[in-house]
């Protein structure tokens, strides 16, 4: 069953038509990641709450990204791109989802071990 499946993945492979990531929407992506990077590191220092550094982080960014098509949009008379805005919102989300996953995690680990030994002892 497998090597049929396989067969089939690879015949229809030929009939699907990659897209094409313009060079502006792969800035737009690195723009909102040091967008959330830098507010999620602002706000965690901040607060040291995680889930509101990825919060404000992950709506920097997605603002940060309509409020540039906007500007396009209007005052430059282009007209607004929501894949460039969603672009941007993507990097934000791709940074706040990895800060998230690794900052603060060896202190929790500490505490939580420290609490396990003072209940045993």
């Amino acid at each position: 069953m497998k090597t049929v499946v396989t067969i089939l993945m690879i015949s229809f492979t030929g009939l699907c038509n990659a897209q094409f990531i313009s060079g502006d929407d792969k800035l737009h992506l690195g723009a909102g990641a040091l967008i959330s990077a830098t507010t999620y590191t602002a706000v965690y220092i901040a607060t040291k709450n995680k889930k509101k550094a990825f919060w404000y982080s992950l709506g920097t960014s997605a603002l940060a990204g309509l409020a540039k098509e906007v500007y396009d949009g209007g005052i430059q008379n282009e007209r607004f791109d929501t894949g460039e805005a969603l672009a941007t919102t993507i990097g934000g989300l791709t940074a706040s989802t990895t800060l998230s996953l690794f900052v603060g995690n060896k202190r929790e680990k500490r505490n939580k071990r420290a609490a396990k030994i003072a209940l045993v002892n």
